[in-house]
């Protein structure tokens, strides 16, 4: 949505210029259109995630790593973790999500709500999950990616 001229007229052929703001995406008043619109969403999905794996699969091509991680908000809604050896399913309580989200940001609890009715619960997630990492007190986030690269280093060992 930044640096993708194509991706950029995509959008505001879509949604029109508003979507952009000094050249940077609009992120709000993106959210405020597609999480209010199905048919509007699907259509950004269309622009974004076809550019996202393209940019993902040449960017792979030059890792020399042990593993490498995909983030992606709806990787499982989407079927992506299909295209995966191994997904990892962060988990956070609701309130707590909320809570950073709107510190990350400046979102309405409504606005953040709206997004999240698009997104799978933790419980449907967690059956097509590998690995579950509770992200609620930082000292304890980073025991379990610890030991969840500990794993992913030595596949054989576990």
């Amino acid at each position: 949505m930044k640096t993708s001229a194509r991706v950029k007229e995509q959008i505001i052929e879509l949604l029109g210029s508003a979507a952009y703001k000094e050249d940077a995406p609009d992120t709000k008043f993106i959210a405020s259109r597609v999480f209010s619109s199905a048919d509007e969403l699907q259509q950004l999905n269309m622009i974004i995630h076809p550019a996202v794996a393209l940019d993902f699969k040449t960017w792979i091509k030059n890792q020399t790593t042990s593993y490498i991680i995909y983030e992606a908000a709806i990787l499982f809604e989407s079927g992506g973790y299909k295209k995966c050896d191994a997904s990892i399913l962060v988990t956070a309580p609701y309130e707590k999500r909320i809570t950073r989200i709107k510190a990350r940001d400046n979102s309405s609890e409504a606005d953040i709500e709206a997004r999240m009715q698009h997104q799978w619960d933790d419980e449907k997630k967690r059956k097509l999950a590998n690995y579950e990492i509770k992200n609620t007190e930082l000292s304890s986030t980073r025991e379990q990616v610890r030991n969840l690269h500990e794993i992913l280093l030595n596949p054989s060992k576990n």
